[in-house]
């Protein structure tokens, strides 16, 4: 929290009872909160942005699609496109978004995905579609309680948890604490390797003082993958120019810093639309180090912005390499995770067939 954070209290406050108010609504039933036809699992947070969705929601794409016809639908959050639609090969981050575009590339041969703002039209006209998937995972859906999904997972990070963040625009939550009794499970996500178990009751306690003491809190933490190539064949050098546009990049430039030899680094902010003064900051940043073998090693979700956006010739001028990101658990959360998946998702799937 800021020093001057205290003089944005009385906003905080506003947005506080506006948004009370609306839950309350959905609370009582003056506003209709109509249950997904397919079995849904939603994926979302408190707070704006950073917590770690899309890894969270390729974990699961991992962990279920070779049992279940898995299908995604997000809002698809800065894309020039409006209406319901569903990712083909012709679709681009501008016309899909960041993160559907990104789950899309990696997982289109083997799952479906769609964008759209109205979740319910949406998940009814998935549903009434040809060959509709199983499962459906909602990405960042936890304020649209229009929709009623089957279980609610709630992600809050290790680093800036929702139990000591404050309201917009004081802090960065989306709406006040006790929003997490409506999970039915919360991660906390980007956890040290080592996190002790005093450390993990602290967390525990302090979670289900919103959530409730029957809500299971999980831990998970964040793994990087072997950097790979733009353009196929190009060659690989520890001398990175590192480049990310993320609401906190944190994380990435500490586990860049331990592995790599970082000359520089481009923090854009989150969803970033790359302009050509962009990329002629890059080539200048390429320029200062002519003495040296230098590679731009950047996110998967930038990566496709900056292949689909770059000028003519710039990756050839500057070999472009991609940093994965995995979401892991320990054995034990892993376990809990998925019973609660069978219990309250899969089991509805299976009913549906009979």
């Amino acid at each position: 929290m800021h020093w001057y954070s205290f003089l944005l209290y009385p906003f905080a406050l506003l947005f506080n009872l506006v948004t009370r108010l609306r839950n309350s609504f959905f609370d009582q039933g003056w506003l209709k909160s109509t249950e997904s036809p397919i079995p849904t699992i939603l994926v979302g947070n408190l707070s704006v942005g950073g917590t770690g969705k899309t890894p969270m929601v390729e974990y699961l794409i991992r962990s279920l699609k070779d049992d279940f016809k898995l299908g995604t639908l997000s809002r698809g959050y800065g894309r020039s496109s409006k209406g319901f639609l569903e990712a083909n090969q012709a679709s681009n981050p501008q016309i899909l978004g960041d993160e559907p575009f990104q789950i899309y590339k990696k997982f289109g041969s083997e799952i479906q995905v769609f964008v759209g703002e109205d979740r319910v039209a949406a998940l009814q006209k998935i549903k009434a579609g040809k060959d509709s998937p199983q499962v459906m995972i909602l990405d960042d859906a936890f304020q649209h309680r229009s929709v009623k999904a089957h279980l609610n997972i709630l992600l809050t990070t290790f680093q800036q948890p929702f139990f000591s963040d404050y309201l917009l625009p004081a802090g960065r939550l989306r709406e006040s604490r006790s929003g997490a009794k409506r999970a039915d499970l919360v991660v906390v996500t980007k956890c040290p390797e080592e996190i002790t178990e005093g450390l993990r009751n602290e967390f525990k306690n302090q979670i289900s003082h919103y959530a409730g003491l029957k809500t299971p809190v999980l831990f998970s933490q964040i793994f990087y993958g072997k950097p790979y190539p733009i353009v196929e064949g190009s060659k690989f050098s520890t001398s990175i120019i590192l480049l990310s546009g993320l609401a906190n990049d944190e994380l990435l430039v500490k586990f860049s810093r331990r592995n790599f030899d970082v000359l520089q680094i481009l923090s854009f902010p989150d969803h970033h639309e790359y302009s050509e003064s962009d990329f002629a900051k890059l080539k200048i940043a390429r320029q200062n180090y002519s003495d040296k073998d230098v590679v731009l090693l950047t996110t998967e979700k930038d990566a496709s912005k900056v292949k689909s956006m770059a000028p003519e010739g710039f990756m050839r001028e500057i070999p472009i390499f991609v940093l994965p990101i995995l979401a892991g658990f320990s054995t034990e959360d892993e376990e809990i995770l998925m019973q609660q998946i069978h219990q309250k998702v899969l089991k509805k799937t299976k009913a549906s067939e009979i």
